[in-house]
C-alpha cells in the first residue's frame, strides 16, 4: 500500500482494507494495492468521514455485560461477578491476582460469557508472553473472537508490536459505533515488556522500572471508555501481585488507580481449593449505581454488608465467600438470590 493510498483514502492504523493488488516485482517484498474496495467493511468516502478516536466523549459505563449464564446457574463466578464487581460497557478493569489463584480460569469463564450472553461485542482476547500451549487452549476456547498472541520466546518488540495493532484496531472499531471487548492477560507483562523494549530515559524508578516505560501501557489501558456519539471499548486485564517481584509490585502501584473495576483473587481461598477464590471486600465497581436499579443496589448493598461482617467474625478466613457460594448454587438466578436477601434478615436466615 503506497503512502498516497494512505493519505487519499484516510487510512488509520488498524484499519482493515480489501482491494484489488498486482503481484509483487523482483525489487518490491509485497504485492502492491492497485485499488481499494472497502475499508472496514465500509466504503472508502464513508470510512474518511468518520470521527477520530480521541474526539469522542468519554462517560461513565451505563449498561451492563452480564456474566450470568441462565443456562447453567451453578457456574457462580459469572454470577459473583454480576453481583460484587458488575462489567458495563466501557469499563476500564483489573482483576488482581496472586500466583496461582485462578486467574486464567477466571479469565476464560469471563470469555464465554461474554460471548454467549453479548453476541453483538465484538471480542478480542490478547495473550501477551503467554505459554504456547496456553494460547491453543484459549483459541479453542474462544468461538466468534479474535485471539492475538505473543507468546514467550519472542521478543519484546513483538509483544509491543501486537499489543499496538489490537488496540489500533479495537479504536478502529470503535470510532464506527460499535461494542468492542479486550480481555488482556496481562498488564503486568505487557509492562515488563514495554520496559525492554522502550530506549533508557535515565530516570529508573524503584524495581527497575524506566520511568517513560510505563506509559504506553497506561495508554492501552486508558483507551477503554463508554461513549457518548455510541460504542464503547471495555478493557478487563489482569495484573499480577504477590509475587516476589519489586517491578510487579511497581507496575500494579501505578496501574491500581487507573481503573474503574477490581476483582481481587485471594491466595488463601485458592489454597483451601475454594473457586472462583474472589477477594469479596476487595472486589469493587466505581459508580455501580449505574448499572444496577434501585432495587437491585439496595439488596447487593445488603448483601456486602452481610458478607463483610461475616468476614470480620471469622477474623478473614472466607466464611463470606463460602456462604455465599452455597446459597448461590441452591438458586436458579440472580435474581432469586436477591430476592431472597430482600425477605431474609440476614444472608444465613
Amino acid at each position: 500500500m503506497s503512502a498516497s493510498q494512505v493519505r487519499r483514502f484516510n487510512l488509520r492504523r488498524g484499519d482493515y482494507v480489501e482491494g484489488t493488488s498486482r503481484p509483487q516485482s523482483s525489487s518490491e517484498k509485497y504485492p502492491a494495492l492497485l485499488k481499494v474496495d472497502t475499508v472496514n467493511a465500509m466504503s472508502p468516502e464513508d470510512a474518511q468521514k468518520r470521527p477520530k478516536f480521541d474526539d469522542l466523549t468519554p462517560l461513565f459505563p451505563d449498561s451492563q455485560l452480564r456474566l450470568e449464564l441462565a443456562e447453567n446457574p451453578l457456574d457462580v463466578t459469572g454470577r459473583i461477578v454480576d453481583l460484587l464487581s458488575p462489567i458495563g460497557k466501557g469499563q476500564r478493569g483489573l482483576i488482581v491476582s496472586p500466583p496461582k489463584a485462578g486467574k486464567t480460569t477466571v479469565l476464560k469463564q469471563i470469555v464465554y460469557s461474554v460471548e454467549r450472553n453479548n453476541p453483538e461485542v465484538h471480542l478480542m482476547v490478547l495473550l501477551v508472553d503467554e505459554r504456547p500451549e496456553e494460547v491453543t487452549d484459549m483459541r479453542r476456547h474462544v468461538l466468534n473472537g479474535e485471539v492475538m498472541a505473543s507468546t514467550f520466546d519472542r521478543p519484546a518488540e513483538e509483544h509491543t508490536q501486537v499489543a499496538e495493532l489490537t488496540i489500533d484496531r479495537a479504536k478502529r472499531l470503535v470510532e464506527m459505533g460499535k461494542d468492542v471487548v479486550i480481555v488482556l492477560d496481562g498488564i503486568t507483562r505487557l509492562a515488563r515488556a514495554y520496559n525492554l523494549a522502550a530506549p533508557t530515559s535515565g530516570r529508573v524508578l524503584s524495581g527497575g522500572v524506566d520511568s517513560t516505560a510505563l506509559y504506553p501501557p497506561k495508554r492501552f489501558f486508558g483507551a477503554a471508555r463508554n461513549i457518548e456519539e455510541g460504542g464503547s471499548l471495555t478493557i478487563i486485564a489482569t495484573a499480577l501481585v504477590e509475587t516476589g517481584s519489586r517491578m510487579d509490585e511497581v507496575i500494579f502501584e501505578e496501574f491500581k488507580g487507573t481503573g474503574n473495576m477490581e476483582l481481587r483473587l485471594d491466595r488463601r481461598m485458592a489454597e483451601r481449593r475454594v473457586y472462583p477464590a474472589i477477594d469479596v471486600e476487595a472486589s469493587s465497581t466505581r459508580h455501580e449505581e449505574l448499572l444496577f436499579d434501585r432495587n437491585e443496589l439496595t439488596h447487593v448493598w445488603k448483601l456486602r454488608r452481610v458478607l463483610s461482617a461475616l468476614d470480620a467474625e471469622s477474623g478473614g478466613s472466607g466464611r463470606g465467600l463460602d456462604l455465599l457460594i452455597e446459597k448461590l448454587r441452591t438458586t436458579a438466578s440472580n435474581s432469586e438470590f436477591l430476592a431472597e436477601i430482600a425477605k431474609a434478615p440476614s444472608l444465613g436466615g
